[in-house]
């Protein structure tokens, strides 16, 4: 099962379905991993509701970073704010399906630092990313 996975991961890789840009934007924010240089913005687009109608991602950096920001990507779309506010680690490596060490979490979990960081704002980033 794990190398259905790993085919998923290189597959979105070298075909990301949801790499680009929106402008204009309900949502954008950038970040880095200092480690590894892996960098990724998030922006998105909500309804009148906070319903996710398009979602987005750019950057560069590892198989997994660009993976993981481009299943999460596809996963927010049609979920509320308050749904995406309460996406967790567990999500990531579920949508991931594969054991990771501590080096490589970190590159699986930069995109869901910057979408938590675009959503909360910036007064409510350090309180919520603690929570990851």
């Amino acid at each position: 099962m794990d190398d259905l996975y790993r085919e998923q991961i290189i597959d979105r890789y070298k075909h990301p379905l949801m790499k680009g840009t929106l402008e204009p934007n309900d949502y954008s924010y950038e970040d880095d991993n200092p480690l590894c240089g892996d960098r990724i913005r998030i922006d998105m687009r909500v309804d009148e509701k906070d319903i996710v109608t398009e979602a987005a991602f750019s950057g560069t950096g590892c198989a997994i970073s660009q993976a993981s920001a481009d299943l999460l990507m596809e996963s927010v779309v049609g979920k509320s704010l308050d749904e995406v506010k309460a996406l967790t680690k567990e999500d990531i490596l579920e949508l991931l399906g594969i054991e990771l060490g501590p080096v490589r979490l970190k590159c699986a979990l930069l995109s869901l630092k910057v979408l938590k960081a675009g959503v909360y704002g910036l007064d409510e980033l350090e309180e919520e990313l603690a929570r990851i």
